[in-house]
């Protein structure tokens, strides 16, 4: 039977709690859809928006709060590691060992006290804040669910005493639950009015002891370490002066060979596998081979210009396969006024001498001087030296047939003027002589200042693939062709 009557207590209470539930549920309809009015505390609302902004405000400096003190044991940590190398690399017959040892123990139990001083004095602090807020949101919860049953209650009072057929019994069985709900809910409300205002102005003195022990702890941790620090200088500098003639010299590194993405500076090659020192800094090398004194050198892409490049000025320098005499004899020479026609300027009359239309060696008259047949013999070389692409062209292609069959968005040409030895996989491999074939980047924000896309004519007409073919490279070490 005690079991029977438990068991019976235990459905009455469910069911009740059913009810109230329902009640509730159907209240909140009725309030929202305008039917039913609702009991407003525009107060009591204010001190829920400041609550939940502290609640907010507080588990982020915890978070924070933990976060700082993780980055303190981390630097304990690699602290330490760092002590510990210096004692392994500390030979025991160096003077200043012992002392050096304890500061390395020290510094340890500094860190150690700084750290446990950080969590009683500011982590525990903040647990215990943030501690009553759990309890305080369920009672806000709860008064909230109250105020609906009051309000219930109070239009279900209000309903049968409009009734049309009073029933004095239900309206007094209503005006007594009525009483009740209102009773619950004032208990709550006036407690929580009390003590949320009070909360929220708790919260200055909170963040002032909190920063204020973050505070002070890191200054004195920072004094007392600045003193161990100032003790291992001194057995550091003791060291140095009984062996002062071993004292390390620290040297400036070179730069590196290789040019790095996104502020490349290829050097102009000297005919050496790898450039010097002096070639990076000062970007005069000495001429290689047989190159002409005073030649132009490639200049840093660092001092070009973006946008499209601009095609050098006409070069009237002969070919680097003519040597300084003969150019001089040329200029003594009659045949001044055919050298001059093949200046790029001029390639209709390029053309014609390329052609053949100078009279052959073997047809030359038996009075001709010597002089004569070395600047004669000296015109080819300078016109395959300046037109390159118009040769090739007229050679392989013919009429330019050639340009039938270039890749996507071909721009011009360029042909190398030095050696380029890629560093990337990325980067095309130059010989001097090679053309190439300018594209467009895919994307144009991926260009560096100084480098241009590319395909080398032979890979173009020997593959047809564009993406295994094509490849950055320095515009300085090129010559835009026709």
């Amino acid at each position: 039977m005690a079991e029977m009557g438990s068991k019976g207590v235990t459905a009455g209470k469910i069911a009740s709690n059913v009810q109230k539930k329902l009640t509730r549920a159907q209240e909140k309809v009725l309030q929202k859809l305008g039917k039913a009015d609702e009991t407003k505390d525009e107060q009591f609302e204010q001190c829920v928006q400041n609550f939940n902004k502290q609640l907010t405000e507080g588990t982020r400096l915890q978070k924070d709060l933990r976060t700082y003190l993780a980055s303190v044991k981390a630097m304990h940590e690699a602290s330490k590691k760092l002590n510990e190398c210096l004692q392994e690399v500390y030979e025991p017959d160096w003077p200043g060992r012992d002392e050096a040892n304890k500061i390395a123990e020290n510094n340890d139990l500094l860190w150690m006290d700084y750290h446990q001083k950080l969590v009683d004095q500011a982590l525990l602090t903040m647990d215990t804040y943030l501690g009553q807020f759990p309890d305080i949101k369920s009672r806000i919860a709860k008064r909230g669910r109250k105020l609906v049953d009051y309000d219930s209650a109070r239009h279900h009072y209000e309903s049968l005493q409009t009734a049309k057929k009073k029933d004095e019994a239900k309206i007094a069985k209503a005006e007594e639950e009525l009483i009740k709900a209102q009773k619950v809910f004032e208990e709550m409300n006036v407690d929580l009015q009390e003590e949320l205002p009070s909360l929220w102005n708790s919260r200055v003195g909170f963040y002032v002891n909190t920063f204020q022990s973050i505070a002070g702890l890191e200054e004195n941790f920072h004094k007392e370490m600045s003193k161990l620090n100032q003790n291992l200088n001194d057995v550091l500098v003791s060291l140095e002066k009984q062996h002062g003639s071993n004292t390390f010299t620290v040297k400036a590194q070179p730069s590196d060979n290789a040019p790095a993405k996104g502020n490349k500076s290829p050097s102009p090659p000297d005919g050496s596998p790898a450039a010097t020192p002096e070639i990076r800094v000062n970007h005069e090398p000495e001429p290689a081979g047989g190159s002409m004194p005073g030649a132009a050198l490639p200049k840093s892409p660092s001092q070009l210009r973006k946008g499209p490049p601009v095609p050098p000025p006409p070069k009237h320098t002969p070919s680097k396969e003519v040597k300084q005499e003969q150019i001089l004899s040329l200029f003594e020479d009659t045949f001044v006024p055919e050298i001059s026609v093949t200046t790029p300027s001029q390639p209709a009359e390029a053309s014609e001498v390329a052609g053949g239309t100078q009279p052959a060696a073997g047809a030359q008259e038996p009075g001709e001087t010597a002089a004569s047949e070395a600047a004669s013999s000296s015109l080819p070389a300078v016109v395959v030296e300046t037109f390159p692409a118009t040769v090739n062209g007229t050679v392989e292609g013919g009429s330019g047939a050639g340009r039938l069959d270039l890749p996507p968005g071909f721009m011009f040409k360029v042909q190398a003027q030095h050696d380029y030895t890629a560093t990337d996989t990325d980067e095309l491999q130059l010989k001097a002589g090679d053309v190439v074939l300018v594209i467009p980047f895919q994307n144009p924000e991926e260009q560096d200042e100084g480098w241009l896309m590319g395909v080398k004519e032979s890979d173009w007409n020997q593959h047809k693939e564009l993406e295994k073919c094509r490849g950055v490279f320095p515009e300085n070490f090129t010559e835009r062709v026709p």
